[in-house]
C-alpha cells in the first residue's frame, strides 16, 4: 500500500486551457455564416462573416486600415497614458494619506457616475474640436475608474505585512515601495483592464465627432450608408484592439506578479 498523499492545495490557481477561446470564436463565426447563408438570419440584420472578411481584406489592401487605425492608436495611447498616470498617482495618494482621502474621495465619488460620453460637447467647447478634446475625454474617462481601483487595492494590502516592516525598522518609503505597491499591484492591473476598455469606448465616441480618420469615424460613415460589411469590419477592428489590450495587461501581470504562488 502506497504512503503517497495526493497534493490538494492548488488554491484555485487558474489553469491555462490553450485553444478553447479560439474555438468558441470559430464556432460563433461558423454559426453566423451558416445562419446567413441558410436564410435563418436576415442579411439586413447581420452580414455574412465571409463578406466582412472580404471587406477587411479590401481595407487592408487599399491602405485604408492603417489610415484609420494609426490615428486611433495614437489617440488611445496618449489619452489612456495620461489618465492612467494621473489615476494611479491620485489613487495611491488617497490610499496612503488621510487628508487626500478626506478631500478627494467625495470628489471622485461625485464624478465617477457621470457618463463621460455626455461630456464630449463640453470638452469640445473647452479644448476645441481637434485632437486635444479627444485626448481629454479619453484621459478623463480612464482617470476615474483607475483612481477607484488603485486606492481600493492599496486599502486591501495586508496590514500585518506593513506592521512587520515597521517592526523591522523600514522607512516609510521602503514600506511603500517594497510592501504596499507590490501588494496593490494585482488590484491596480485588474482596474486597468476595465479602464482601458472604457478608453476604447470613449475613443470611438470622440472620433464620431469631428474626426476625418479613425475607427470611430469609419464606423460612423459605414453606419450612415447602411453598409453592414464595413460597419462590422470596424467592429472587428475594435474587438481585436480590445483583445490586444487585454493580452498586454496579461503579459504585464505575468511579469510583475511572478512572486504570487
Amino acid at each position: 500500500m502506497s504512503d503517497q498523499v495526493t497534493f490538494r492545495g492548488g488554491g484555485f490557481a487558474p489553469k491555462r486551457v490553450r485553444g478553447l477561446g479560439v474555438l468558441v470564436f470559430v464556432l460563433l463565426i461558423a454559426f453566423a455564416e451558416w445562419g446567413t447563408r441558410s436564410g435563418m438570419i436576415s442579411a439586413l440584420t447581420l452580414p455574412r462573416p465571409s463578406d466582412v472578411l472580404g471587406t477587411f481584406v479590401e481595407l487592408w489592401q487599399s491602405g485604408g486600415l492603417f489610415k484609420h487605425l494609426l490615428p486611433s492608436l495614437s489617440r488611445l495611447a496618449v489619452g489612456a497614458t495620461l489618465g492612467v498616470i494621473a489615476g494611479v498617482s491620485v489613487g495611491v495618494m488617497i490610499g496612503l494619506f488621510a487628508y487626500a482621502r478626506a478631500g478627494l474621495v467625495p470628489l471622485v465619488a461625485a464624478i465617477f457616475p457621470i457618463p463621460k460620453i455626455a461630456l464630449l460637447p463640453l470638452f469640445v467647447i473647452w479644448f476645441g474640436i481637434d485632437e486635444a478634446s479627444k485626448y481629454a475625454l479619453i484621459a478623463f474617462g480612464t482617470f476615474t475608474p483607475t483612481v477607484v481601483a488603485t486606492y481600493a487595492a492599496v486599502d486591501n494590502v495586508d496590514r500585518t505585512l506593513i506592521r512587520m516592516g515597521q517592526s523591522f525598522g523600514l522607512t516609510w518609503w521602503s514600506i511603500v515601495r517594497k510592501i504596499v505597491l507590490p501588494g496593490a499591484m494585482p488590484g491596480i492591473l485588474s482596474g486597468l483592464r476595465i479602464s482601458l476598455n472604457i478608453a476604447i469606448i470613449l475613443l470611438v465616441a470622440a472620433e464620431m465627432l469631428g474626426a476625418q480618420y479613425g475607427v470611430g469615424a469609419y464606423i460612423l460613415e459605414a453606419g450612415s450608408l447602411y453598409d453592414l460589411e464595413r460597419l462590422f469590419a470596424g467592429v472587428v477592428i475594435l474587438s481585436v484592439l480590445g483583445v490586444a489590450v487585454s493580452s498586454v495587461i496579461g503579459m504585464v501581470e505575468r511579469r510583475l506578479l511572478r512572486w504570487r504562488v
